[in-house]
């Protein structure tokens, strides 16, 4: 595997102490190579979104390690002592709502990361703008978020998780609120976009259209992972 990307080892997740504790996640072991789009499923209950949120550094795992790029994150502990700027910088997110900002216009909603980072106003724009080009929705620009589709929203999301050229995007459920062909078209722009910024992505899902796209999947049972081959099938 490329040095970068992301890799979890033995990665636990316990509530609770003594007779109480109970295990969300037992032995996670997982790698994503840069460019990457990998799945992750499995039923409710398995430990998919805890997983997600120690990996995007919300909450605290109990043990194991986390390595992202070259650097180590997580090891027995927060190796880093900002996580704030960890999220910000290092890891982009994009949920199942589009999340965004209904006073700021698509440019803004885009460009306010970089603008918080410290990146000056105009830089951010123009970064803003060049994801949303290479997204085709840059002629949807100057809109309010409320003025666009669902499709549109999405990838304007898509746009807000890559700005900071994040190593690793998580990705939960981006295509559960999308018919097929817009289903489709999200999950094509996540691999163009992986392999042109050289991104790590995981995507959470439940979404049986999508599945038959990646290329390995991670099933996730009862808070340990299992690794397979998927059919990495060509879209549609």
């Amino acid at each position: 595997m490329n040095s970068k990307g992301i890799r979890i080892e033995n990665l636990k997740k316990r509530y609770g102490s003594g007779d109480t504790a109970v295990y969300a996640l037992k032995d996670v072991n997982m790698h994503v190579a840069p460019g990457e789009v990998v799945g992750l499923i499995g039923p409710s209950g398995s430990g998919k979104s805890t997983l997600l949120k120690c990996l995007g550094a919300v909450i605290d795992p109990t043990a194991g390690r986390m390595i992202l790029g070259n650097e180590i994150i997580y090891d027995q502990g927060w190796k880093v002592r900002d996580l704030r700027a960890l999220r910000r910088d290092k890891i982009g997110f994009v949920f199942q709502a589009p999340y965004l900002i209904p006073f700021l216009d698509v440019t803004d909603n885009v460009a306010l990361l970089p603008m918080l980072a410290g990146v000056p106003n105009g830089e951010a724009r123009a970064k803003a703008l060049e994801l949303l080009t290479a997204l085709d929705v840059q002629h949807r620009a100057g809109a309010m978020p409320s003025q666009l589709s669902g499709g549109e929203q999405q990838r304007v999301a898509i746009a807000r998780g890559l700005v900071n050229r994040p190593p690793v995007i998580l990705a939960d459920e981006p295509t559960a609120p999308l018919d097929s062909e817009r289903a489709m078209a999200v999950i094509r722009i996540l691999n163009d976009m992986a392999r042109k910024f050289e991104t790590a992505i995981i995507v959470v899902t439940h979404d049986e259209k999508i599945i038959p796209t990646f290329k390995r999947i991670y099933h996730i049972r009862d808070g340990v992972t299992h690794e397979e081959a998927g059919e990495g099938r060509k879209f549609e």
